[in-house]
């Protein structure tokens, strides 16, 4: 594989809040030039066991993946994870602990809005959030949009479910990248640059911030991603490479759910790969 743009390493399925089941992620993928991807839902590798059964010669390459939400002391993080056992019971028990988390916010979310706002739904629909395999808040704010609580998912999200405080209850950084090490996996530091809500991390702040989660174990930062300027690319590649991290690129794809098309990390198809990302690939279990 030579050409770095052909990778794309974060996308989300519907089994967390991406539009696309897993299959008919994998049939875009097929269509598309991209020979390596990764599914990367939210706490969860249900879909990555999904693609694995449905996998064809000739397929382009595929890594299991997993993007787990952590909060410390410190801050916000996504760890994202590549090329572990999906089946181990480290990462497992990691996904466990960040699935049990999302139920407990839904139902915080839920018991908020009805007691702050007096917005209810019906017990189908109740019903229908906790039968998901990762709700969060944009199920949420669909909902308030179908009942007409709110005119668009963002403003459900920005004038209600924000406003609530949630207790502090996370999955930590130390404990994702432990989960995924131990499942024979690379943890990897997705969208680097940004915290929490339009939080921006730079220079001696994020360098800080890289070094800490260095000490639990982190291999890599997502270095090229959908949401950076090519500005931003490059800081975090230089950072990348003053600590000899490995590097990744991803698209954040949603499906309907987001403006962000497959494939598009930010990386320019005309670029050398960099020694990180080849690393990398090099290192990656068969």
């Amino acid at each position: 594989m030579t050409d770095a743009y052909r990778i794309d390493l974060h996308m989300h399925s519907a089994v967390s809040d991406g539009s696309d089941t897993p299959e008919e992620l994998l049939d875009r993928v097929r269509k598309s030039d991209i020979e390596l991807f990764a599914l990367t839902d939210h706490d969860a590798v249900k879909g990555c066991v999904a693609i694995r059964r449905i996998l064809r010669q000739g397929d382009p390459r595929f890594l299991s993946g997993a993007e787990f939400s952590c909060r410390d002391e410190e801050g916000k993080y996504h760890i994202l994870g590549y090329g572990f056992d999906p089946e181990s019971p480290s990462v497992l028990g990691t996904v466990e602990k960040g699935h049990s988390l999302r139920m407990r916010k839904l139902r915080a979310r839920l018991d908020f809005l009805e007691d702050t706002f007096r917005f209810t739904f019906p017990r189908e629909e109740i019903d229908a959030l906790f039968s998901l395999d990762n709700p969060g808040k944009p199920h949420i704010g669909n909902l308030m949009v179908k009942y007409g609580y709110a005119g668009s998912r963002s403003e459900a999200i920005s004038r209600y479910l924000n406003q609530l405080r949630m207790k502090n209850e996370y999955l930590r950084p130390e404990e994702a990248i432990a989960g995924i090490l131990g499942s024979g996996g690379i943890p990897v530091l997705a969208h680097p640059a940004f915290g929490s809500g339009d939080e921006l991390i730079l220079g001696g702040d994020m360098e800080k911030r890289l070094v800490r989660l260095l000490r639990f174990g982190l291999k890599g930062m997502e270095v090229f991603y959908s949401g950076f300027s090519p500005r931003l690319c490059y800081e975090m590649l230089a950072l990348a490479e003053k600590y000899d991290l490995y590097v990744t690129a991803g698209s954040d794809y949603h499906g309907k759910n987001k403006l962000v098309q497959l494939g598009d990390t930010h990386m320019e198809k005309d670029m050398a790969m960099p020694r990180g990302m080849r690393r990398f690939l090099e290192d990656l279990p068969d």
